[in-house]
């Protein structure tokens, strides 16, 4: 029988609307992670004082 492979298989880049995963690179264990990205869903106004009566 034929060796498992040792290295993992570079995963493509996740997209959705709110979310972005990247793999990163592999560790000296073997251990793979993911960044993952927030795109903002709510938008900031500038608070203005209100006029005084």
């Amino acid at each position: 029988m034929s060796e498992p492979a040792k290295t993992r298989p570079v995963v493509p880049e996740g997209k959705t609307a709110l979310l972005i995963t990247r793999q990163k690179k592999a560790t000296e264990t073997g251990y793979v992670g993911y960044d993952l990205i927030w795109e903002s869903f709510q938008t900031e106004v500038k608070y203005t004082t209100p006029k005084a009566p």
